[in-house]
């Protein structure tokens, strides 16, 4: 149980607090207002994250968004777990950014569909880990040719991921993070549940596709 022992109660819904908020900065509206992109909620899907932010045109946009959401995440993992000593911190502030992203406040809680804030709260916790899951997206984007299927296996596969043998790293996976792999591929899950149904009637869009 001492991957389980953290700070006071008090303080660890103040860190849960400060990691929703950041979690909570919609980058990429943020990034294609400042840019003159218009509102990225407007075209494309509607969603906020680096996908739909490609959809203006700007490369540009799209991965500093990419690199943004994911370091939110892993900002707030690691500032909680840096101040406090603890995973369990570390955890609930990276999950709490997690949710802030899929759930901002400020876009009245309509926001992204969390997977550059998932890999980067792995690269975060456990840097194997995160490796591994990237690669994971990576072989399954490339053999199927699907995006959001390759985030789904990923997503998936990272619980598996978080019991294997990272410990060889000298970066050993506690509980703490292990639910928190479970619980952001759970919502990962949820949150694609358009792109599931897409997926089964064989109308999701392939990678490198053009739209009609």
């Amino acid at each position: 149980m001492q991957d389980l022992v953290g700070p006071a109660v008090g303080t660890l819904a103040l860190v849960a607090l400060g990691g929703y908020l950041l979690g909570s900065i919609p980058f990429g509206v943020v990034i294609t207002r400042a840019a003159g992109a218009g509102d990225v909620r407007d075209i494309g899907s509607g969603n906020i994250g680096a996908t739909n932010v490609l959809r203006t045109g700007r490369k540009d946009l799209a991965l500093a968004t990419l690199l943004l959401d994911a370091g939110k995440g892993a900002v707030a993992l690691l500032i909680a777990r840096h101040l406090f000593h603890s995973e369990l911190a570390g955890a609930i502030a990276g999950g709490a950014a997690f949710l802030g992203h899929l759930f901002p406040i400020w876009l009245g809680f309509k926001g992204g569909k969390g997977v550059a804030t998932f890999y980067g709260l792995l690269l975060a916790a456990a840097w194997p880990l995160g490796l591994m899951a990237g690669a994971v997206w990576l072989i399954c984007a490339f053999v199927f040719r699907y995006s959001s299927l390759a985030a789904l296996i990923s997503a998936a596969a990272a619980p598996l991921l978080a019991l294997a043998p990272v410990a060889a790293a000298g970066l050993p996976v506690g509980r703490p993070i292990l639910f928190l792999t479970v619980f952001a591929a759970v919502l990962i899950w949820l949150r694609h549940h358009q792109n599931i149904a897409r997926l089964l009637k064989g109308e999701e869009p392939r990678i490198g596709a053009k739209k009609a």
